[in-house]
């Protein structure tokens, strides 16, 4: 950040709590959630700094425990989107002729907040809306959304004081970036607080206005980040959070001529839809809007006869399962040599019968509930089919039960075809498809590997061979924007790993690093002659003597 003017500490990774038993957060987490399941609150929409309520009320229940009424919000409708619009456009001149370092320390305050007294609150909230287990919100809703906040801070900083190296004699060039020209829609998903939080505030730091629209699924925890923004300094109008329909907010927002981009995390299907939208609309906006998305993956794991069976199994079981494989880097299919299957089918087997399963209240349970009855369902549909087809078999889990909360057991199948169902189509479940090859047929499984999924998200390569390490990094180069060697396809890192993939997977502008801040803005170059000329004529005119 402007070091040598500032002086401010460049950022750090946020540590992870582990809350062990008789820890200080272990205890304060505890709290929070017993004092969320007893207070049902009725949650607003924010526009223009304003609470909004409707008459429309809906519920928010626990996947865990969907007996329980944790909340209601209120439901919007078009005006209301509108509404918002109108908030940025009104708040959008002030906002960003604001100095950008006063911009900066919102957000620095806003991680502080995360940090410090909102971190049970927001971690809780993600446990509870989402169920997630505490390790899994206290990487996702605390550490996370505080690196994108603090290091996106740091990016911001670097993109301003990029200036042309050179200016000619009596001549200054220098760069303005300036913010997109209109209002920015932030289309949030349910599967991670962090995700929900990064998508406004990226824009918003850049000098961005923002209508920001959550999955209903995850309007619980997205209430207390707004609540943290607002404490922080958020003026009214910059980000505005409404709750509507997915095609009510689209018909309003796409149709707006100073729409000027979209902040996406979401499915591939809906992207796609929403990119053909604004296309056959493009006449109609004042600028070229940004379309940012990061969509959907099937991601793999890739093991090498020379692979460590255990190793291979732990990448499998932690990259499959936590958080239910709810997660668009979950290792979803898998490639397992003949000679390590045995080994690695039995580590799993153990492993897997090991987990609990059950309400996130209880620090025991490794594995939740997925987030809705229609997961559940569909998830459900891909296992009964699974266990009627004699090419599959069913190496662990196959059960599920929806009697108090959405639960699936974490699944492996075996199947005998590479193209089978589960190894092509994303399930976003706890559901893991393991094919396996014969040591000799590495170099024609690293063709199946490329060609079987329309995405590009992430992958892994499990080997002790350096040379198959190489030869599948190249041969996989287009097959994963975030690739893993010796190691589970899940777990980028704010600042280590940008993560973002290609083909199906979204648009690879990767959240976590300088790439994505430059969407936000449009630069201006600027040329300032200091003594212009005052005559039209070249030397090269004069006539020769």
């Amino acid at each position: 950040m402007l070091k040598g003017f500032f002086n401010v500490p460049p950022p750090q990774n946020e540590p992870v709590l582990n809350y062990g038993p008789r820890s200080v957060e272990r205890a304060a987490l505890k709290a929070a959630l017993d004092e969320a399941r007893a207070t049902q609150i009725d949650i607003p929409m924010y526009i223009n700094g304003k609470e909004v309520r409707t008459g429309k009320k809906l519920e928010i229940r626990p996947p865990h425990d969907h007996k329980h009424v944790l909340a209601t919000f209120s439901e919007g409708n078009a005006s209301h989107v509108t509404a918002a619009i109108d908030a940025a456009l009104a708040a959008k001149a002030d906002w960003e002729n604001l100095p950008w370092e006063q911009r900066a320390a919102i957000f620095l305050k806003a991680a502080e907040l995360l940090a410090g007294p909102y971190r049970a609150k927001v971690n809780a909230a993600t446990m509870l809306g989402q169920s997630k287990n505490a390790y899994q919100a206290e990487i996702d809703a605390a550490c996370e959304l505080i690196d994108f906040l603090r290091f996106n801070v740091e990016y911001m900083t670097e993109i301003y004081k990029q200036q042309p190296p050179i200016s000619g004699k009596g001549v200054w060039n220098r760069v303005e970036q300036r913010p997109l020209e209109g209002f920015v829609f932030a289309l949030t998903p349910f599967n991670f607080t962090a995700i929900a939080g990064n998508l406004p505030t990226s824009a918003a730091m850049m000098g961005n206005v923002v209508v920001w629209k959550p999955a209903y699924t995850q309007i619980y925890a997205a209430n207390v980040l707004m609540q943290v923004f607002i404490e922080a300094g958020m003026p009214a109008g910059v980000i505005n959070l409404v709750y509507v329909n997915g095609p009510v907010a689209g018909d309003v927002i796409f149709n707006h001529p100073d729409f000027a981009g979209i902040h996406f995390t979401g499915s591939t299907k809906v992207f796609q839809s929403i990119w053909q939208t604004i296309g056959n609309n493009i006449h109609k906006y004042k600028t070229y809007p940004r379309i940012v998305g990061e969509t959907g993956g099937k991601d793999f794991v890739l093991a090498h006869p020379s692979a460590n069976a255990d190793v291979v199994s732990t990448a499998l079981v932690r990259g499959a399962f936590e958080y239910q494989g709810q997660k668009c880097s979950a290792a979803s299919r898998a490639y397992v040599p003949a000679s390590l299957w045995p080994a690695v089918k039995a580590n799993m087997q153990r492993d897997i019968t090991s987990f609990k399963i059950g309400p996130v209240e209880d620090f025991e349970n490794f594995i939740n509930a997925v987030i809705t009855e229609a997961s559940f369902d569909k998830l459900a549909s891909y296992i009964d089919a699974a266990k009627n087809d004699k090419s599959v078999e069913i190496v662990a889990g196959g059960g599920y039960d929806k009697t108090k909360g959405w639960f699936v057991e974490p699944t492996v199948l075996r199947v005998d075809d590479p193209y089978y169902v589960t190894m092509c189509e994303e399930l976003f479940g706890p559901v893991l498809t393991i094919y396996v090859y014969e040591d000799d047929k590495f170099d024609e499984i690293l063709d199946v590997v490329d060609k079987t999924s329309i995405y590009a998200l992430t992958g892994s390569i499990i080997s002790q061979d350096r040379y198959a390490i190489a030869k599948a990094t190249h041969h996989l180069r287009n097959a994963a924007g975030n690739f893993y060697i010796n190691d589970k396809p899940t777990g980028a890192v704010v600042g280590q790993q940008p993560f973002g993939g290609a083909r199906g997977s979204g648009t690879d502008d990767k959240a976590g690093s300088m790439i994505n801040l430059l969407r936000w803005v449009s630069p201006r170059t600027i040329k300032e002659t200091f003594d212009p000329p005052k005559d039209y004529r070249y030397p090269f005119l004069s006539k020769e003597v």
